[in-house]
């Protein structure tokens, strides 16, 4: 579950299936009909899609899509440079398209699972500035923050109520 309060410009999808289909050619790998459903139902699945997710959506398409195929196309799109893996805690693995040009920092609820995808200026400058205290030149970051809600601290507020 997912929301996004800040929107950016589209994706280059078109830089993304280059880079998928240039590492297949490498790896001697064939594009199937399965693998390019996968492929583009991810690439119009919102953020933070799980392999069952995915599942689910790319049966409703096809339902003879197996659990390893879409497991196998998502590694794939890990491996190639195009999905990151990402793991807020809960024990599930997600993914998301390695969309640089839509950096953004993660809000986790630990009662729904709910992640809130935030930009904040003020982070980024204090990244970047501990960084160079240290001496470090910055290439990446990843920003996780834990906690409650307000859906779930008022579903707690009326639950104690009653």
């Amino acid at each position: 579950m997912k929301q996004k309060p800040h929107t950016h410009a589209p994706p280059n999808l078109e830089h993304f299936r280059t880079l998928l289909h240039q590492h297949m050619v490498k790896k001697g790998l064939r594009s199937t009909d399965q693998r390019r459903l996968i492929v583009e139902t991810f690439f119009g699945a919102p953020n933070h899609v799980s392999i069952e997710e995915l599942l689910a959506q790319v049966r409703a398409r096809d339902p003879k899509v197996g659990y390893a195929t879409v497991y196998r196309t998502l590694k794939l799109l890990a491996e190639c440079g195009v999905a990151l893996e990402r793991r807020f805690g809960d024990g599930l693995t997600r993914y998301e398209l390695a969309d640089e040009q839509s950096h953004h920092d993660h809000l986790i609820c630990v009662e729904c699972d709910k992640i809130l995808e935030f930009e904040e200026d003020r982070i980024e400058v204090l990244q970047d500035e501990i960084a160079k205290k240290y001496g470090y030149i910055l290439k990446s970051h990843k920003h996780e923050m834990y906690g409650v809600c307000p859906e779930c601290q008022a579903k707690a507020s009326r639950a104690r109520k009653n």
